[in-house]
């Protein structure tokens, strides 16, 4: 019985995954307003998904100003240019930071500082990450699928190594299935790809710098997993969502990326 309700999961999963691609990877390489759509749908469901994760009513005032916070930080420069110059990114997210913790006064306590400041935080977190995804796919598609394929191979390569030779738990507390082998055999397959990436000019930078950037972002990609693991496990939730049977939520498919794009932004490739 067991054995057969993870063939289950496991077809869920395939259906699902190949759905998804055929739906991802031609906004993909369209770009343009079809990823900047795209990047406010997901960033827009992966708050709600914290939301709910905290138990707060998607039509409440803090959850409507978090969610507009958040789709105002993934929203492009170029939807902005008809506004005055003073009114940028950074000042209309200081604008929702500050009406949540306005709310806090109004609220009569149901809803406190605690609660704005992780609000805040996880605008960001959400925010500057889906827009770093749009802003990648705008330098070019060689940078935004050299990103996608970091994580993935990462991901991939930690999951077949780490069964194959997984010993040495990576973070029992937090994700009892990862390893220390599964960990670095993912990052070393992460490498090579970004090598052969350089190799093929895919992308414009040198062998060398390649493997830097490709091992540094690929701790990256997992250590975003980790975190957004401990956030599920704060909240005793198993998946940050629904949305995608067999696979999770938005944040369970885009965690490592979300921490991966801001770290190649200060590497200085987006």
């Amino acid at each position: 019985m067991r054995l057969k309700s993870e063939e289950l999961v496991l077809k869920q999963r395939v259906i699902t995954a190949v759905v998804a691609l055929i739906i991802f990877i031609p906004i993909i390489l369209l770009g343009g307003p079809f990823i900047e759509i795209a990047a406010l749908v997901l960033a827009g469901v992966a708050m709600s998904e914290v939301l709910i994760m905290k138990k707060i009513l998607l039509v409440s005032p803090e959850a409507i100003l978090s969610i507009l916070g958040t789709l105002f930080l993934v929203a492009p420069k170029t939807w902005l240019h008809s506004l005055p110059s003073q009114i940028n990114t950074s000042a209309i997210f200081m604008v929702f930071a500050i009406a949540l913790m306005i709310r806090t006064v109004f609220s009569k306590n149901r809803f406190n500082f605690d609660d704005a400041g992780i609000l805040t935080l996880t605008m960001l977190y959400i925010g500057v990450g889906f827009n770093l995804f749009v802003q990648a796919r705008t330098i070019g598609l060689g940078m935004i699928l050299y990103l996608l394929l970091t994580v993935w191979c990462t991901d991939s390569g930690a999951y077949l190594i780490g069964r194959k030779l997984g010993k040495r738990k990576l973070a029992p507390q937090i994700s009892p299935n990862k390893t220390w082998e599964g960990s670095i055999g993912g990052t070393v397959v992460a490498v090579i790809v970004g090598v052969i990436f350089s190799l093929l000019g895919a992308i414009n930078h040198g062998v060398v710098a390649t493997v830097l950037f490709s091992f540094v972002l690929s701790i990256a990609g997992q250590m975003g997993d980790l975190i957004e693991s401990a956030l599920k496990r704060f909240y005793g939730v198993k998946d940050s969502g629904k949305i995608l049977p067999g696979h999770g939520g938005i944040l369970d498919r885009f965690d490592s990326l979300l921490l991966v794009l801001p770290m190649a932004y200060l590497f200085g490739l987006l």
